[in-house]
């Protein structure tokens, strides 16, 4: 899958779901993609791995990052980049991307 139009902010739609996420942090491997759940007004996370061409969860059994946070999510992403945490194998899924829409500002 090619990402070099991802960018921040846009909006990104799955095969598998029909609201879209918003991408929130990118560097070029990784995306982390946000959309709103309002049964427990939350919000629900997906990681996108391009080189591997995957998407899922962070692979912590004990999640310690609001995805509501800004600032959580850069450090996530900060980690995925290091090496400290990972995608989570057992929530893996191939990554069925199919549109990535832009709102122009």
């Amino acid at each position: 899958m090619k990402q070099s139009g991802i960018k921040v902010n846009d909006k990104v739609y799955f095969a598998a779901e029909k609201a879209p996420y918003t991408v929130k942090a990118f560097d070029g491997r990784y995306a982390i993609c946000t959309k709103p759940y309002n049964f427990k007004k939350t919000v629900m996370y997906t990681i996108i791995d391009f080189k591997e061409a995957k998407r899922s969860t962070n692979n912590l059994v004990f999640n310690i990052y609001d995805y509501k946070i800004q600032a959580d999510i850069d450090e996530c992403l900060k980690d995925l980049k290091s090496g400290e945490i990972e995608l989570s194998r057992r929530n893996s899924v191939d990554l069925d991307l199919i549109k990535v829409h832009r709102f122009l500002n």
